[in-house]
């Protein structure tokens, strides 16, 4: 049966290798004077956000540039951000870089061009207007961050990471050059890569998957499986790096719509306190929290086996459905992801806390296939100290 669903996205993308350059004529569409470029401090040393500036310049624009974007970036970060914007009269902001550096170009884009509060911002459609015309440039297989209406910033004062979802974040354009990848260490390679693979997977389980969601998520969970060895081996393979691109992107469209669920949730108390990256603190919980889920949709599980191994013969849906957990954790251990808690400072008496952290994360968890408590999350973070 197909049910009614509605479905949102980047109006605009370019996809491709090579298809950076077609950001100067993009821009004469727009006609801007003045442009702020987001980025990180990696970015900007690997030549990558010199190489946009000069393309910005090639469309007759006035360049500035913002590279101070951290990992887990602070709500600090996307207000200074959004000062810039306004003391160089941005006209257009563009982000270059990982799901950090998108999603500080994200709230700047809305900051800059509101009074509005950045607190008052956080949750479901709380963003009061549109916010300045908005290019992301992905350099990381990962967030999908490119093709959602979703940032992340981190609130130190409550140890929380938090969420802005708002249909002002989308960006007009995506460009989304594996050729901008090359580069990418293989240890972010593999975070991002699982982050990514955790989106499609999650998207694909969620209690609010659709129908144009799960096609998006089923080729991204294949594309995700078949490439991230191969990218994490060796950086330039293109192929590999191509695949895993497109299929983060898909995964980013998918959980766009879907929402992803309790693996996330569980992740972000972890990253705030410990600074675990964000993928790896993903795949930690992986485990345990996907193997909760099952019972909530075996269902699904078994077809998530099928997606990232090829077709399983002679097994019940019970058993296909976990070893889809099992096969996942093979691939983390595979490309050397951290499995415990333990190896970043968390003890035992941290565990009630972080169980309380991820119960915060209400708009996770409502996607979750299974309710979780208190005692739960307790559980389910033991499991990985």
């Amino acid at each position: 049966m197909i049910h009614n669903f509605s479905f949102h996205t980047t109006p605009q993308l370019h996809f491709g290798q090579g298809s950076l350059e077609r950001l100067p004529q993009e821009l004469k569409q727009w006609l801007p004077q003045s442009v702020l470029l987001v980025s990180d401090p990696g970015v900007l040393k690997a030549g990558i956000t010199a190489k946009v500036e000069a393309l910005v310049v090639d469309a007759g624009c006035r360049v500035s540039i913002f590279s101070e974007v951290e990992p887990d970036p602070r709500i600090e970060t996307a207000e200074a951000c959004a000062d810039v914007a306004r003391s160089c009269k941005a006209d257009v902001i563009i982000g270059v870089g990982g799901g950090s550096a998108m999603d500080i170009a994200k709230v700047a884009s809305v900051l800059a061009h509101s009074e509005q509060s950045i607190h008052a911002m956080f949750g479901i459609e709380q963003v009061a207007v549109a916010g300045l015309p908005l290019i992301l440039i992905p350099t990381t297989a990962g967030t999908g961050s490119e093709v959602t209406h979703i940032a992340i910033l981190s609130d130190e004062q409550e140890h929380l990471k938090k969420g802005i979802v708002s249909k002002f974040l989308f960006p007009k354009l995506a460009i989304v050059d594996p050729l901008l990848t090359l580069g990418v260490p293989a240890a972010v390679t593999a975070a991002s890569g699982m982050d990514a693979l955790l989106h499609a997977v999650e998207a694909f389980t969620s209690k609010n998957a659709n129908d144009l969601s799960d096609t998006l998520a089923r080729r991204a969970m294949r594309l995700i499986s078949e490439n991230l060895r191969g990218a994490y081996q060796n950086g330039q393979n293109i192929e590999a790096r191509t695949g895993m691109l497109e299929g983060s992107m898909l995964a980013g469209m998918a959980f766009a719509n879907a929402g992803v669920t309790a693996v996330h949730a569980f992740a972000y108390p972890i990253g705030a306190e410990f600074h675990i990256p964000h993928g790896v603190a993903n795949s930690i919980m992986m485990g345990p929290v996907l193997t909760f889920n099952i019972s909530g949709n075996p269902a699904k599980f078994a077809e998530v086996a099928e997606c990232i191994s090829g077709a399983i013969n002679g097994t019940s849906v019970q058993e296909r459905a976990k070893l889809s957990v099992e096969i996942m954790k093979q691939l983390a251990h595979d490309i050397n992801i951290p499995k415990n808690l333990s190896s970043f400072g968390v003890r035992k008496e941290h565990i009630p806390d972080l169980a309380d952290g991820v119960l915060k994360v209400t708009r996770l968890l409502a996607n979750n296939p299974r309710p979780i408590t208190r005692d739960d999350a307790i559980a389910l973070y033991m499991e990985v100290l």
